[in-house]
């Protein structure tokens, strides 16, 4: 799986090229930091003081490293991915090896870290459901009303599954089709690249 960055996100990125090695290692160091405990504009005016550059050069340059480490490290791509992600950039051999070294050493408490962060979202735990026909009423003696009712549990405290939440919603069968179709088409429409970098952005 490849990466796709935005131009936003590449400019924030070349500034990695006119810094040494040991700095992207540094600011790795930082971004990590940053993703346990938030950031800090001390720290970033620390740094651009000892670079002589200015405060947001440092601070794009640490957040988007922190986002291509993140990005990285939840769908766990391949070295060979990472590389071929990070091409596009312009970077020379030496940096993209730090760059994949820097990767390769965080990945695992970057995926820990984002699993420990708490979610205010509600989380998928059981779905229940039931199918009722009404076959006959006082002035219809014959007809077919099917009815679907479900039972929606989430998980409220954080992905708690100790911690149940129940919707109960009913729909006919008509009005269920158009939802499965609207939904397929979401999903469809977030695959794109377009629907991508716009999340990117969001982040």
């Amino acid at each position: 799986m490849l990466l796709v960055l935005s131009e936003e996100h590449k400019e924030h990125l070349s500034f990695l090229s006119s810094v040494d090695a040991a700095v992207v290692g540094e600011f790795g160091r930082i971004a990590l930091e940053f993703l346990r405990r938030g950031t800090s504009p001390k720290i970033y005016e620390g740094a651009a003081r000892k670079l002589c550059v200015p405060v947001q050069s440092v601070q794009h340059g640490v957040e988007g490293l922190m986002f291509l480490m993140t990005e990285s490290s939840k769908h766990m791509i391949s070295e060979v991915d990472f590389l071929d992600s990070v091409l596009v950039l312009g970077f020379g051999e030496e940096l993209n090896q730090a760059l994949l070294q820097l990767y390769l050493l965080q990945r695992s408490q970057i995926r820990n870290t984002l699993s420990l962060l708490p979610s205010n979202l509600p989380a998928y735990n059981n779905l229940e459901w039931r199918l009722d026909v009404q076959l006959a009423s006082r002035s219809l003696r014959q007809q077919v009303v099917p009815m679907l009712t479900m039972k929606l549990l989430l998980a409220t405290d954080g992905g708690n599954y100790t911690d149940h939440k129940a919707k109960v919603v009913q729909t006919d069968i008509t009005t269920l089709v158009h939802l499965i179709t609207v939904l397929e088409a979401a999903l469809a429409a977030m695959k794109t690249n377009h629907a991508r970098r716009i999340l990117r952005n969001i982040k």
